[in-house]
């Protein structure tokens, strides 16, 4: 029996001592490990000189460890044409080179924050290995964010890279001399860097070639780089609590510069151009979509008809999908249409745009025989319930009922007094009787005739305007027949009342650019996809009326080529995109109240502009590390 209680009391101690030398069993077991791993061994040595044949790079940490998204955060540097080979295996990682070592080169491996401990997932922190070739290390450093030149969204995963040569053309033809990758906040450090003039670019690299291919977005700079470091001094907080302040702790660091680069991102204007697909749904239109914006129009001639004068064209916006309506019945009734369709396109080998030309045959979907068949089962369907409703005795309608054009009427309810209808039919208006459209001011029981005028502003689009009066009521009446399409048909009758914003229930604001110029647009923000309006600058002013009461922001572009629109830049024309600044303050409109706002959109660098509010958070999932976890367990054992 004393035998069994020794053998019991040393395993217990034996338990007890085990659990005692593994902490981090979590609740409750005692705290989590909040020890990062650490670098015990090296081969080659952290800046060791003179590597010349070793192209296996073995680190060893003071623990087991893993590496997290490799692929986004670890970067060698100069570029590597065949992708490294990098393994963990236990407490070890090794990285081998592919590419032959460069002579007198400085070689990085940038892990960022990618090497964790394989327990509780502590980061080693922005870990750098590096070596060189030659007889000194390049240890210069050049760091800076990626915004898209549009809404100062963080670009994640851009290469980042430098070149000593300052024309443009070596963007598309060279890769980068030394190269970093932009994380989720889209900050860079391009590390290992020998002193001297650069050019810098970014790269949403989709080939891997670590050069620019047309299609890939880019940012490029007009100010030339000169890496240079100091020695400078850091002093850190260290509070006692939450409100009461320990000391400060002073330290010394190398502070390289620059280290504030911003890169304006933007998909370049010159995509390569092709003719997606060209759609034929009803046999009275066709469809061309395209790559990318054609700066000429297409031509079209058939060698079975004269197109000349027979069709019109829809746009889009930016021009990159045309709708051409058949005006000519005998051409639309042709169900195999052959046309020679002529547009810009790119060559693929030389990368320039030249006229191409192809030969289609086009050929509807819903085809005339096919459409012919349904009408007469429509026909039949009809006479059949004819036959039916005589022999019941009802002869009240002998005729049949002809289709009606589908007629769209939106407006915003209630109607700002700045805004008007628009009338919007499927298929081009061919014909409208503005003595079939009636608009009566409602008073008390009365109507009286309100003075109105009729815009034709597309094909397919009608505009109302009139003196609206704030707080009244309107009916508008559209009598059957009023507007014809292209098919013949006439709209059914409409009707729709609506009242005018009340003055009390919408405010103004007023916005003052001093320093802006006449081709600056100001657009006036709900959220960061969401523009409620937008104005040109005029004599410094830009002035919103009949606003809901509510949060808005301030976005101001130079608009140089005088489109109305935010357009992209040219590289191969060295353009950035138009300009684009953000108000940082967030804008209280108030019912029946003026705001004014005072805004010099270039007082304020641009990372510190854009408010918080728009920015959209990061909603990557990460591994808690250690000490997060014990903040969590204190927290949780408070409750308790």
């Amino acid at each position: 029996m004393r035998h069994f209680f020794q053998t019991f009391f040393l395993l217990s101690l034996l338990l007890w001592t085990a659990s005692c030398a593994n902490p981090g069993s979590g609740p409750d077991g005692g705290p989590y490990d909040e020890t990062p791993p650490r670098v015990v061994a090296m081969s080659p040595g952290q800046g060791e000189t003179d590597v010349n044949k070793m192209k296996k790079v073995t680190l060893v940490f003071s623990e087991n460890i893993k590496i997290e998204n490799a692929a986004e955060k670890i970067i060698v540097s100069p570029p590597q044409e065949e992708l490294p080979e990098i393994k963990t295996s236990g407490k070890r990682i090794t990285v081998e080179l592919l590419d032959s070592l460069k002579s007198n080169t400085t070689y990085t491996i940038d892990f960022s924050d990618a090497i964790t401990d394989a327990t509780e997932g502590n980061p080693l922190g922005n870990f750098t290995y590096y070596f060189t070739t030659g007889e000194d290390i390049d240890s210069l450093e050049v760091s800076g964010t990626v915004i898209s030149a549009d809404n100062f969204a963080p670009q994640k995963g851009f290469l980042v890279g430098l070149h000593s040569e300052v024309q443009d053309s070596v963007f598309r033809t060279k890769p980068f001399l030394r190269v970093g990758r932009t994380n989720d906040q889209g900050k860079f450090s391009i590390k290992g860097v020998a002193a001297g003039n650069y050019r810098i670019y970014a790269l949403k690299d989709m080939d891997g070639d670590f050069r620019w291919s047309r299609g890939e977005m880019l940012a490029f700079s007009d100010e030339i780089v000169v890496p240079t470091c100091f020695q400078d001094v850091k002093r850190d907080t260290v509070w006692r609590d939450s409100v009461t302040v320990d000391s400060v702790r002073v330290s010394n660091f190398t502070h390289f510069k620059p280290d504030d680069v911003v890169l304006l991102a933007f998909q370049d204007e010159a995509k390569p151009k092709a003719l997606l697909k060209l759609v034929r749904e009803i046999p009275e239109k066709f469809t061309a979509y395209f790559t990318a914006p054609q700066s000429t129009l297409p031509r079209i001639v058939s060698p079975d008809c004269e197109l000349q004068g027979a069709l019109m064209e829809e746009r889009s916006a930016r021009c990159d999908t045309i709708t051409y309506w058949i005006k000519d019945k005998s051409i639309a009734a042709l169900d195999s249409l052959n046309i020679i369709y002529s547009y810009i396109a790119t060559d693929d080998s030389l990368g320039i745009d030249r006229w191409r030309s192809d030969t289609l045959l086009v050929v509807p979907r819903l085809t005339n025989a096919r459409i012919a068949k349904q009408e007469a089962e429509e026909e039949a369907k009809w006479q059949k319930q004819l036959a039916k409703r005589h022999k019941r005795g009802d002869f009240s309608q002998e005729v049949r009922p002809v289709e009606p054009i589908d007629l769209k009427i939106t407006s915003p309810v209630p109607l700002p007094p700045d805004r008007n209808p628009l009338f919007e039919l499927k298929e081009p208006i061919m014909s409208i009787d503005t003595a079939a459209i009636h608009l009566k001011l409602k008073v008390d029981t009365l109507s009286h005739d309100a003075p109105f005028s009729i815009e034709q502003t597309s094909l397919r689009h009608v505009v109302l305007r009139a003196e609206w009066r704030p707080g009244q009521y309107y009916e508008l009446t559209v009598d059957s027949a009023c507007i014809r399409g292209l098919s013949g048909k006439v709209n059914s009758p409409v009707k729709k009342s609506f009242s005018v914003t009340r003055s009390e229930e919408v405010g103004s604001l007023f916005v003052n650019l001093p320093s802006a110029d006449t081709s600056a647009v100001v657009q006036l923000l709900v959220n960061d996809t969401k523009m409620e309006r937008q104005v040109r600058v005029k004599a410094g002013h830009a002035d919103f009326y009949y606003l809901r009461p509510g949060n808005y922001y301030l976005r101001v572009f130079y608009d140089t080529n005088g489109n109305g629109e935010w357009d992209t830049g040219n590289f191969s024309e060295h353009r950035q995109p138009e300009k684009v600044f953000y108000c940082p303050e967030k804008i209280v409109v108030r019912a029946n109240w003026d705001t004014e706002q005072t805004w010099m959109p270039e007082d304020l660098p641009l990372l510190r502009q854009k408010p918080a509010e728009l920015s959209k958070p990061t909603n990557r999932q990460r591994r808690q590390s250690g000490h997060e976890k014990n903040i969590q367990r204190m927290q949780q054992k408070g409750k308790k």
